[in-house]
């Protein structure tokens, strides 16, 4: 039996065009389930597998419901979670090899969601014009291994542009299906311990990576841009690390104030909840990130760091330092399983250093005090005269968590 590709698509607006890749992946051999994304209009072209009505029941409504919504923004998103939920099903039955989504901005950001459903190592490819430029990528990737494909035209006939990317993401998804694998389980006996970094804690990482890999430990690192860290959480709590070092924390800053690094009201809870052994450091709490040119003017005036031209970081005021060491200490109080806490006393980012931009010891002192004060008295926090990027740093940090995996196996 062939490997079956799940095609999405409003085929109200896009049904050539669905057709087009429809018929490309079939002469490859490979089998296919159109499913019908769209709301208003008839299919153009194109008889669906499972047709838009059947797709809305799965969100518990009709498609006349849909279309009545009161708004296309109601409209997109109740069909969105019907699809979801359509994907879920489909891939529990095993119906599920690929999939793929082609669509403007409504098709893309339904399409997308869908297809984020599916684990991390299942090919999910992402077809739009709106995949370029200052668009957000959030609705287009989230946490998941999307394959992302500029059209560079709109997806609306069949020219030679068109025809030509189409091609070529049929053969991608070709090449997936037959070359590509599945995320697998850990093999009996690994050891991967799950490292969140950043560029303001890459050396210190690097340094814990090579003393963990001496001591039979495989790090693998997520980078703490709002998606890693939750991406990291997820697939923890599959089974695929038996302990956590999350070194660069700044994730839970960043909703505070709006920045782009964004972990979500869950960061830093879910690693403990689901009573995995933790050593976390607060690397680079002391600062949002923002593109470049977009500090809110709520901002204005505090100190500021250049770390490339397109991301700015903007320091933590002494208040914020404070609440964060709140925030640090509830969410670890969650944990049902070990936990210490590392804190480098000689600051907690790059700029953060005697006459950097970032350096003010009072407050770092008191989110320090905070989290000490705060945290449950069973979770030790200790305090290392070290900056956090500092490679010996990152080797006590990593000693840390080896002395705690050794106590946890006698």
């Amino acid at each position: 039996m062939p490997k079956n590709v799940v095609i999405i698509g409003t085929l109200d607006t896009k049904g050539p065009e669905i057709k087009y890749l429809r018929d490309r992946l079939q002469s490859l051999g490979l089998g296919t389930t159109v499913i019908d994304s769209g709301i208003l209009g008839e299919p153009l072209g194109i008889t669906p597998d499972i047709d838009r009505a059947t797709a809305a029941t799965y969100a518990n409504t009709t498609i006349e419901a849909l279309r009545n919504a009161g708004s296309r923004g109601r409209a997109v998103a109740g069909m969105r979670e019907a699809l979801k939920k359509l994907l879920v099903e489909l891939y529990a039955q095993g119906k599920v090899d690929t999939a793929v989504s082609m669509g403007g901005a409504e098709g893309a950001v339904m399409g997308a969601a869908a297809m984020m459903v599916l684990p991390v190592g299942v090919p999910k490819v992402l077809v739009s014009p709106i995949a370029s430029g200052y668009h957000f990528f959030a609705p287009l990737v989230g946490t998941r291994d999307m394959m992302v494909v500029h059209s560079v035209v709109d997806i609306l006939g069949l020219n030679p542009i068109a025809c030509t990317v189409f091609d070529n993401v049929a053969a991608a998804i070709k090449g997936m299906v037959e070359y590509g694998h599945g995320l697998p389980a850990p093999e009996p006996g690994a050891k991967y311990v799950a490292m969140t970094m950043l560029g303001n804690t890459t050396k210190a990482v690097m340094a814990a990576k090579t003393l963990l890999a001496e001591h039979g430990y495989e790090a693998v690192i997520f980078h703490s841009n709002g998606v890693g860290g939750p991406a990291m959480e997820e697939l923890a709590a599959l089974g695929q690390f038996v302990g956590v070092i999350d070194f660069t924390t700044n994730e839970i800053y960043d909703p505070l104030v709006g920045g782009i690094h964004d972990g979500g009201p869950e960061r830093l809870k879910r690693i403990g909840q689901l009573g995995i052994p933790q050593v976390v450091v607060p690397g680079c709490v002391d600062f949002s990130v923002w593109n470049a040119g977009t500090i809110p003017a709520a901002l204005h005036g505090r100190p500021i760091y250049d770390h490339n031209p397109e991301f700015t970081l903007v320091r933590a005021s002494h208040e914020e330092m404070v609440q964060l060491g709140h925030i640090f200490a509830e969410r670890l109080n969650l944990a049902t399983a070990p936990v210490v806490v590392a804190v480098p006393t000689q600051g907690l980012s790059i700029p953060n250093v005697p006459g950097g931009p970032f350096w003010n010891p009072e407050a770092d002192a008191d989110f320090l005090k905070t989290v000490q004060t705060h945290i449950r008295a069973d979770i030790p926090v200790l305090t290392y005269a070290r900056h956090v990027n500092d490679p010996e740093f990152g080797r006590d940090v990593a000693k840390l968590f080896i002395e705690m995996m050794t106590e946890i196996r006698d």
